[in-house]
């Protein structure tokens, strides 16, 4: 055994996975550490650097081949809405969903409905999308959230496909063809949405902004606290009183609401949609981000979402190797680093050595067990 353990140790990857894994615990543990003042002076840092990403300069760099504003709008920026509102699903209350991308077709097509076919104001139609979100997240979880696992999965995968083959072919929402000259939203401030691109992405900072806090609140809360004990063991939880449906309900709810909100700020920026913008590959491209980040960590997930969005776009000169290029660098990551970039401090806490012991339950059934009563307090 020692031998096996000196080899293993001995790997170039196993050091390489300790070394990656040492340098963002080490970042993760100071910032749990860090005062008050320290926190707010990088949260300062990071308002700046959002307000002046869109500069030419930076642009030269991240995105060379690209209008950089755009890119910033989508997908950088709707990649990290929907991959915020699927972490709620996925990260916190561990509820695999395999078809996020409805509720971000739902929330854009109920924008260009009402837009084109009535007439409604802007902001009218977003409250109008949020709560029609929320309405089919507690359409899709009443029947489907007693299944656990691949079973849930393969259900809100179906879901998915079922809401875009329905836009395919329902022609009172443009079938085939779509929906096109979907209106800008109104000036605010003397600020034109129709002739400049860089509102949309400050109104999409905005809402990325009230997103977050919202979360981050509701991860604190009893809510939160009741997701953590379901994630880690829902049958402890169950067993403690806690009203596991009740809150895996809540969790869809929550992530449809911010898929919404999403596909409506969209579906007013690019004027036409169609049902072929809303594939499987989307929602699979926004779980990847979620686990590729660190699921249930925001800042690992904000950055997961970054890197998916902004590496292909980055590497776009390499032409048709940039999706090789990105899908070995997602392989490599993985591998190095299999709990995500960031993983939540608990998360990483159960995982043990950096995820290389497969013996994680009786670390997270104590770990459901200690949230479980939290809430049942």
């Amino acid at each position: 055994m020692n031998a096996n353990s000196n080899i293993r140790s001995g790997n170039p990857l196993t050091s390489l996975r300790r070394a990656v894994g040492g340098f963002s615990d080490g970042v993760r543990d100071w910032w749990a550490a860090a005062p008050r003042w320290t926190r707010w002076t990088v949260y300062g840092l990071l308002i700046a650097l959002v307000i002046v990403a869109p500069h030419p300069a930076i642009g030269s760099f991240m995105s060379p081949y690209s209008h950089w504003p755009s890119l910033l709008f989508s997908p950088i920026g709707t990649f990290v809405l929907l991959a915020v509102g699927l972490n709620v699903v996925v990260g916190q209350a561990g509820l695999l969903d395999l078809g996020f991308v409805a509720f971000y077709a739902i929330g854009a097509y109920t924008m260009a409905v009402f837009a084109t076919k009535f007439g409604w104001n802007f902001w009218g139609i977003l409250v109008i999308a949020i709560f029609m979100t929320a309405v089919s997240g507690i359409v899709l979880g009443s029947p489907t959230l007693r299944l656990r696992g691949d079973y849930l999965a393969i259900v809100t995968l179906g879901f998915g496909e079922i809401v875009r083959i329905t836009a395919q072919n329902t022609d009172y929402i443009g079938g085939a063809r779509g929906i096109t000259n979907i209106p800008h939203p109104p000036t605010i401030f003397g600020v034109d949405f129709a002739l400049d691109p860089l509102p949309y992405y400050y109104l999409l900072v905005a809402a990325i902004v009230l997103v977050v806090i919202f979360a981050k609140r509701l991860e604190r809360s009893r809510v939160g606290r009741a997701w953590e004990a379901i994630r880690e063991d829902e049958d402890a939880a169950e067993l403690m009183g806690v009203p596991t449906f009740r809150f895996k309900l809540l969790a869809f709810f929550v992530g449809a609401m911010i898929g919404g909100l999403t596909g409506a700020i969209w579906a007013s920026k690019v004027i036409a949609i169609q049902h072929n913008n809303f594939p499987f590959i989307l929602s699979a491209t926004i779980l990847a981000a979620v686990v590729l980040g660190g699921s249930g960590n925001l800042p690992g997930v904000i950055i997961g979402a970054f890197l998916i969005a902004w590496l292909p776009e980055r590497f776009r000169g390499f032409q048709d190797y940039r999706i090789l290029i990105f899908g070995g660098a997602l392989v490599l990551m993985m591998a190095l680093r299999p709990e995500g970039l960031l993983p939540a401090r608990r998360r990483r806490a159960v995982s043990g050595n950096g995820g290389e012991s497969g013996d994680t339950e009786p670390g997270a059934t104590e770990a459901g067990g200690q949230a479980a009563e939290e809430v049942a307090k």
